[in-house]
C-alpha cells in the first residue's frame, strides 16, 4: 500500500511552528478522514492535527515536547491507491495521443530532457509513493528540531543601570545564538566607553544568571512578550472618562440570558467604529488603511496570558446575537482553543480589566491593532442630579482608550471614547 505523509499543517496566521502534546493514536492503528490524531500547542492555542484520509498508521517519527515547523513530516500513513487519489496525493498518466500531429520531432528526438525535470503526469508503478519518505516533502531534520527558546524575564534592575543603549555586531550575534533581545538587557550596566555594554559584561550577566532561580517560560508567555515588544515600537498614548453603568446594569438584569459588561461596551465600540472607521485604521506610509470589517476582539485570562478571541461583523449582529458566540469563545479561550476562524485580523481589542478590581488601566493595543478599549471595576458614586438638586448614588467606571498617536490625536480619541459611552447608556439599542 502507497504510504501518505502526515503533514504539521498551517495552524493560523503567523504560526510558524508548534509544539507536540500527545498522540491520540499508536503505528498500526487504523484511522478515518479527518481525524484528530496528534495534539499539537502553539503560542496561541492547542490544536489538533487531522488524517487527510483514512487508511493505517504506519509511522510516527515526531516526538513529544519537540516543536517542528509548518510542513513538516509527523508520520506517515498507510492508504489505498483509491483514497490517495481522492486526497490528491496521487494523479493517473492521462491517456496518450498517438496521433501524428503528437509524434515528436526529429530535434525534440535528439534533445533529451535534462535529468532534473519533472513529467507533468506520474505513472502509477512510479509515482513518490515508492520514494523514500524523505524525497516526500522538504527535508526538514527531524533528528534536531526547532526548540522553542524562551527569553529570560524578571531581573533585578540596578539603581544606576542606563541599559544597552548600543549593541555591537559581534554582541547580537551572540545574543541571537541565546534567543535574547535587547529588552533583556534592559537592567544591565556596561563597563565599556560611555556606558557600553562589552561581550565580557554580557557574559558575566550570563554567569550571574546561574545564581538565580530560573523557571522556563511558556511559548503563550514568549508569544505576548515579543507581540507588546512589537507593540512598543510606537507612540501609544490613553485618554479616559467616566462612564455610567446603571442603564447597563438594569438592562443586563431584565435578560435571562445574562451580557457581561464587556460585550455591552465592544458592541458599543463596533456600532462607533461602524459609523467612522478611520481611528481604527492603520497608518502606512503615508496613508492611512481603512478596515474592511468590523471585527473586534476581547481579552481573555487563560493560562499563563492572554487570548484575543474575535466577533466577526460585530457591527452587523445585535447583543443578543453576540452574546452565544462570546459565551462560547470565552469558554474556548480558557481551554486555548480558539477555530482559526476566531483567531487574528481584528481591528480593536475590548479589555476588562475592571474584574481584577483594577480601576484606571493603560492597555497596550496588540502590533496589528491602532485602539483597545479598556472598562474599570464599578462602584457607586455621588454624583450632582440638576433636576433633583441633589447628589444621587450612580455606578461609575473608567473607560479607557489607548491608541497608536500616529493615527489618532487626543480629540479624534476623546470623541470616539464619548460616543461609545453615549451608546452604553442606551443599552436596549446595542
Amino acid at each position: 500500500m502507497p504510504k501518505i505523509p502526515l503533514v504539521m499543517p498551517q495552524l493560523g496566521e503567523s504560526i510558524a511552528e508548534a509544539i507536540i502534546v500527545s498522540f491520540h493514536v499508536k503505528t498500526g492503528d487504523a484511522v478515518t478522514a479527518d481525524q484528530e490524531i496528534i495534539e499539537v500547542e502553539t503560542n496561541k492555542a492547542t490544536m489538533g492535527v487531522t488524517t487527510p484520509c483514512k487508511g493505517i498508521v504506519a509511522e510516527l517519527v515526531a516526538k513529544v515536547g519537540e516543536s517542528y515547523p509548518v510542513g513538516s513530516t509527523l508520520g506517515f500513513l498507510e492508504v489505498s491507491e483509491a483514497d490517495a487519489v481522492s486526497c490528491g496525493f496521487f494523479q493517473t498518466t492521462p491517456q496518450r495521443d498517438d496521433s501524428p500531429a503528437s509524434a515528436p520531432s526529429a530535434e525534440s528526438q535528439e534533445a533529451p530532457a535534462p535529468t532534473s525535470a519533472k513529467p507533468a503526469a506520474l505513472d502509477a508503478k512510479k509515482s513518490h509513493f515508492d520514494s523514500p519518505a524523505e524525497n516526500i516533502l522538504p527535508d526538514y531534520n527531524l533528528a534536531q528540531p526547532n526548540q522553542v527558546r524562551p527569553t529570560v524575564r524578571g531581573l533585578p534592575v540596578p539603581m544606576t543601570a542606563k541599559g544597552a543603549s548600543y549593541l555591537s555586531p559581534r554582541m547580537k550575534v551572540r545574543m541571537q545564538e541565546l534567543g535574547l533581545h535587547a529588552a533583556d538587557l534592559a537592567g544591565l550596566a556596561g563597563s565599556g566607553a560611555g556606558g557600553r555594554v562589552t561581550v565580557e559584561d554580557f557574559e558575566k550577566f550570563l554567569y550571574d544568571l546561574e545564581t538565580k532561580k530560573i523557571s522556563p517560560a511558556s511559548s503563550m508567555r514568549v508569544a505576548v512578550a515579543d507581540a507588546m515588544r512589537r507593540s512598543w515600537t510606537r507612540p501609544l498614548a490613553t485618554v479616559g472618562r467616566l462612564v455610567n453603568l446603571d442603564p447597563l446594569l438594569a438592562h443586563r438584569k431584565a435578560q435571562k440570558t445574562k451580557p457581561g459588561p464587556a460585550l455591552y461596551a465592544l458592541r458599543a465600540l463596533a456600532l462607533a467604529l461602524g459609523e467612522d472607521s478611520a481611528p481604527a485604521g492603520r497608518l502606512i506610509g503615508g496613508k492611512i488603511v481603512h478596515p474592511s470589517a468590523i471585527d473586534i476582539g476581547f481579552a481573555v485570562e487563560a493560562e499563563d496570558g492572554v487570548l484575543v478571541p474575535v466577533l466577526r461583523g460585530a457591527d452587523k449582529m445585535p447583543l443578543k446575537t453576540l452574546l452565544p458566540r462570546y459565551d462560547e469563545l470565552v469558554e474556548l479561550a480558557r481551554q486555548r482553543r480558539l477555530p482559526k476562524e476566531a483567531s487574528g485580523s481584528s481591528i480593536a481589542t475590548v479589555t476588562n480589566f475592571g474584574t481584577f478590581g483594577i480601576i484606571w488601566a493603560t492597555p497596550i493595543p496588540l502590533p496589528e491593532q491602532t485602539l483597545v478599549l479598556g472598562l474599570g471595576v464599578g462602584s457607586k458614586q455621588p454624583y450632582w442630579d440638576d433636576v433633583a438638586g441633589a447628589f444621587i448614588p450612580v455606578t461609575q467606571a473608567e473607560l479607557t482608550l489607548s491608541f497608536d498617536h500616529r493615527v489618532l490625536d487626543g480629540g479624534g480619541a476623546g470623541r470616539l471614547l464619548a460616543r461609545v459611552a453615549e451608546l452604553m447608556q442606551t443599552p436596549e439599542s446595542l
